[in-house]
């Protein structure tokens, strides 16, 4: 058996606008947004690059190599697929921990920089650690050496795919293709679209659950019927956040069947796949499902939390109403009792002692009235009602 290629990749949606900002700064590490000139320098410097090309395909891309002869290309969708010829490599772990090295700690880094201005990634998805699907290309495998292969990287069998021109054993985080006569370069579509679909599934469940989380800890809340009026505050500042992420989310979905069609419509059309079209066939048609199905969820739990921030907001109209009425009440009766003593006494008045410690002590009074009101306000409870959903939908 002899171990012909690996490959590693992600997406991320992005646009032939992108590409081109991403051309200028992998050739002069340049950027026209404002940002800092010399950490620009430094990144493409770590990028360790040997040359850059602008190509055309069914997508634009930009092919790049490097001196270490790792490769990589950028679709104009964000997709981006790194490459690495295993000639005079020891071993394959080792390869495959240098191509994911060079990916996260260098290639990730310098465009998150690169695209650090504009849009947040809400901070629930930034934190997420990604699992790359690793593709190795080995030739003329038996089928024990494959499944040993997989064995060695402790990578359950999902399913294994044969015919006359390549065999495809599918673990977890690693999918081994065995060429039995298919070109290099056909296969490395194959992945290319692997990735991508990979990557997209992977974007999709992250937004199921993240609503579910959200869901959740909106749900919590409504559970315990009451709330102190000093906790209202803090809960709908959190709610607010959670409103905040769901409307960055919710471009992100809207934008992402665009690029579900372009994809399916180029594969269609690439002899380069067409003998891998058994294991996608109505493959992109599942994925459009999948997001329609997901923008429904979603759409159900941005009018939840909206629910959430009405609710609150009320709650806070309220206990705020109340507190300044009370107040008002012992203002009132102070401005009252003055009036009264000014209306009964037929001289001027003048400073005593005595009316000075009156004076303070109306005004301790009304502060210790005030705070009296807050704190009685801060620990009354008040009713949470919700309407209720069916919890089974997701």
């Amino acid at each position: 058996m002899e171990v012909e290629h690996i490959f590693v990749g992600g997406w991320f949606q992005r646009t032939t606008l992108h590409l081109s900002e991403l051309y200028d700064f992998l050739t002069e590490g340049e950027s026209p947004l404002e940002l800092d000139k010399q950490k620009l320098k430094s990144l493409k410097k770590d990028l360790n690059l040997k040359s850059v090309e602008m190509m055309v395909d069914s997508l634009q891309y930009i092919l790049a190599t490097t001196k270490s002869d790792i490769s990589f290309r950028i679709y104009e969708d964000g997709l981006i697929v790194l490459g690495r010829d295993q000639k005079g490599v020891k071993t394959l772990k080792g390869a495959i921990k240098t191509l994911t090295n060079y990916y996260e700690q260098k290639l990730s880094p310098a465009f998150s920089y690169l695209f650090s201005l504009g849009a947040p990634v809400p901070k629930e998805l930034a934190n997420i650690k990604t699992v790359y699907p690793y593709f190795v290309v080995v030739k003329d495998a038996e089928k024990e050496d494959a499944l040993a292969l997989l064995d060695g990287f402790k990578q359950k069998k999902y399913f294994e795919i044969s015919n006359e021109k390549y065999d495809i054993y599918r673990g977890n985080k690693l999918y081994l293709i065995n060429s039995k006569g298919e070109p290099l370069e056909n296969i490395s579509r194959f992945v290319e679209e692997q990735i991508f679909i990979r990557e997209f599934k992977g974007q999709m469940h992250r937004y199921l659950n993240l609503h579910r989380i959200i869901w959740e800890r909106i749900a919590d809340v409504k559970e315990r019927g009451e709330i102190k009026g000093r906790e209202i505050g803090k809960l709908k500042d959190k709610i607010d956040g959670y409103l905040k992420t769901i409307n960055l989310i919710d471009a992100r979905i809207n934008q992402m069947g665009a690029y579900i069609h372009t994809r399916g419509a180029i594969v269609k059309d690439d002899p380069r796949i067409h003998n891998f079209l058994d294991v996608l066939e109505y493959t992109y048609e599942t994925l459009d499902d999948t997001l329609a199905y997901v923008k429904e969820i979603w759409a159900m739990t941005k009018n939840y939390v909206v629910s959430a921030v009405g609710l609150f907001s009320d709650l806070q109209a309220e206990a705020t109403q109340k507190s300044v009425e009370n107040l008002t009440v012992v203002t009132s009766m102070g401005v009252g009792a003055t009036l009264i003593g000014l209306f009964t006494t037929d001289q001027i008045p003048s400073i005593t002692v005595f009316g000075v410690g009156y004076f303070f002590a109306l005004a301790a009074i009304g502060y210790f009235s005030s705070r009296a009101i807050r704190w009685f306000y801060a620990r009354k409870k008040y009713t949470v009602s919700y309407t209720e959903y069916d919890k089974n939908i997701s």
